[in-house]
């Protein structure tokens, strides 16, 4: 291997960017950032605090919050998947609560957390090596990757795949609400005015929607033999 790269994989909510991306991850043996989850943690975090009590909410007193926080992603090995520390305390578990979802896009939308997150993100991928997926890798974070993955499939595919994995942690919750929330969080991340979700002219598109992972690492790995990027 000559030299390393950074991989951006963007994409819709419950389209397997994180499958993926962790997947190319660990076929390179690169570090994996799932953008996502840091957007979670702020939105627990923020949960925690209480700021969401009131309808007339505002991020006056938790911006300055963030100044000291800080992140680690790090293997388990009882699991075989990357966890998310913040502030040394293991998150993983807390952040995939319905609680937190629907608040994550609200998060997502706010300039002052928008522009933390971005310097932690860039800061971590400053010497490559690094799959990083999110909303606006490709975009934003780093627009000069050398590989841009954009992944997408069908509402009701993706609002199966997270139903599913809802109910196998016992969430009590139908197909319905799950196709509800997963669209609004669409119509949020592709509406609000910074860094909306929007595929880049260079990425390269993926629809899983009948495709195993298997399949989707086979044709990024073509992809990157193809393009002679490694």
């Amino acid at each position: 291997m000559n030299h390393k790269i950074i991989i951006a994989v963007d994409g819709y909510s419950s389209s397997g960017k994180s499958s993926l991306a962790e997947a190319i991850s660990k076929k390179l043996k690169y570090k994996y950032i799932d953008t996502g989850s840091m957007y979670r943690s702020i939105a627990l975090l923020a949960i925690r605090k209480k700021i969401f009590n009131s309808d007339l909410w505002n991020t006056k007193n938790f911006i300055p919050i963030l100044r000291n926080i800080n992140f680690k992603f790090k293997w388990n090995k009882k699991y075989k998947k990357t966890d998310i520390i913040l502030n040394n305390e293991n998150i993983q578990s807390e952040i995939k609560t319905l609680q937190v979802t629907k608040k994550v896009s609200l998060i997502a939308q706010i300039p002052e957390i928008r522009e933390r997150l971005t310097i932690i993100q860039r800061n971590i991928g400053k010497y490559k090596g690094v799959v990083m997926d999110g909303r606006d890798i490709a975009n934003s974070i780093f627009p000069k990757s050398e590989l841009k993955i954009f992944m997408k499939g069908s509402i009701e595919v993706r609002s199966y795949r997270r139903y599913k994995e809802l109910k196998k942690r016992g969430v009590d919750i139908t197909y319905e609400e799950v196709k509800k929330n997963i669209s609004q969080r669409d119509f949020m991340d592709t509406s609000r005015k910074i860094s909306p979700l929007k595929k880049s002219i260079d990425s390269i598109e993926i629809d899983n929607t009948f495709l195993s992972i298997e399949e989707q690492l086979n044709f990024v790995f073509r992809l990157i033999n193809n393009q002679h990027l490694l």
